[in-house]
């Protein structure tokens, strides 16, 4: 039996200032995130064992990966790998889906 897990802004928590947060599918091996971004947030600069896979689904983000800078726009993706230090931002509002493989356990 599957279990459908429906976008729902209510569900979302809030991590941080700017940002709010759904789990959505996920298993041990994987799992679905969608993140929500005010404009104007920037997140910690960070890295963790996971891979992680970014789809821009509305808006626009910048991604810095070891010093380097990436615009991210609606229908973009990109793959981070895992221990990799990285940092996102939105200038404008904006929506994302990752994928992180193994599940991050601390987001359940």
């Amino acid at each position: 039996m599957l279990k459908v897990i429906a976008a729902d802004d209510a569900k979302m928590t809030a991590p941080e200032p700017g940002l709010r947060r759904q789990v959505m599918a996920s298993t041990d091996p994987m799992m679905l995130v969608r993140h929500r971004m005010e404009a104007g947030w920037v997140g910690a600069a960070h890295s963790h064992p996971h891979e992680q896979l970014i789809y821009v689904l509305s808006g626009e983000i910048a991604l810095v990966v070891d010093g380097s800078t990436y615009t991210l726009r609606a229908g973009d993706s990109v793959m981070v790998p895992g221990d990799v230090v990285h940092q996102a931002s939105a200038a404008v509002e904006s929506e994302v889906l990752d994928v992180f493989t193994p599940a991050r356990e601390e987001y359940r």
